[in-house]
């Protein structure tokens, strides 16, 4: 009986097994092949082998842009994660403050900005914020007599640009994650806390850090690779095909969307991918090794 089902079970699975054949180890399995290869638009019938070129070319030589990508890409997902938990946290703390009126209302309008889709948001910031003619920014600045910025024309002010689209996107998230590990906590502790004269961030490092540190560790490995594989924003803002601002601020996955869909350089994406993949792994078994210290 047991052999029975255990048979139909495996009948069973094998459609599931079918499609993660298909849709996931095909794909990789071509993309770690065409990256040992020369494959590009003036090679797409007679490329040839070349083993590591592609590999070599992206990990040593800078010129490639692969290494700037990848510490760009490093800088963005260090300061959007360390700035969403900060932000995210006293945000959440304002909205737990005991007798705060109309709280439903702020965590409302805090979640609008998740709501609505990214693409249309990222083009209202673009066009109605950032637009050096008639953007939002822009008029203020008009209006007390200062010259107008481009925001995304250089690379500094639009990868801070991009950086502040990125937040409004991803805070309501993050302080809604909080918000629901805030209100775990027994208040008792922090009324202990009160009476032995701990300060206020005596409380929250003593008490509340601790306290919300394991609910959050999932969160927070899931925003860290979010913002990793980010590329709708940075492309959107000032990569967008007919709409260049002329910033170079590539993350790698948008280097890698260039190199394959706009240069057609596919032997050399690939390689380039097969690395983003390599890197993405480590950083899942560092994360989940670091998540299983601190549970």
């Amino acid at each position: 009986m047991r052999e029975k089902k255990r048979n139909k079970n495996i009948v069973y699975s094998i459609p599931f097994f079918i499609a993660v054949f298909l849709i996931v180890i095909v794909p990789i399995t071509y993309t770690l092949y065409i990256s040992f290869f020369n494959m590009n638009i003036y090679h797409w019938d007679n490329y040839r082998f070349i083993g590591f070129e592609n590999y070599k070319k992206a990990l040593l030589i800078v010129d490639s842009g692969f290494i700037p990508a990848l510490l760009r890409t490093i800088l963005w997902t260090i300061l959007s994660v360390g700035l969403q938990l900060l932000i995210s946290f006293f945000v959440a703390l304002g909205l737990n403050v005991e007798g705060l009126k109309l709280k439903g209302i702020y965590k409302t309008l805090i979640i609008i900005p998740w709501a609505v889709p990214a693409y249309v948001s990222i083009l209202i910031w673009r066009m109605g914020m950032f637009n050096t003619e008639f953007g939002y920014l822009n008029s203020i600045l008009k209006s007390i007599g200062l010259s107008p910025i481009n925001f995304l024309a250089t690379n500094k002010i639009a990868f801070i640009s991009c950086l502040v689209v990125n937040l409004w996107l991803s805070l309501p998230y993050m302080i809604t994650m909080i918000d629901g590990a805030l209100q775990s906590i027994d208040r008792s502790f922090y009324e202990s806390a009160r009476l032995e004269g701990a300060s206020f961030f005596q409380r929250h490092k003593n008490i509340t850090i601790p306290m919300i540190k394991p609910i959050m560790m999932p969160v927070v490995i899931m925003t860290t690779f979010m913002a990793f594989k980010q590329f709708d924003i940075v492309y959107l803002m000032t990569l967008q095909t007919g709409a260049h601002t002329g910033a170079d601020i590539n993350t790698i996955i948008t280097y890698v969307y260039e190199k394959s869909f706009v240069t057609s350089n596919y032997g050399y994406s690939s390689a380039a991918s097969v690395i983003v993949f390599i890197i993405t792994i480590f950083l899942y078994f560092v994360s989940k090794k670091m998540g299983e210290k601190r549970v």
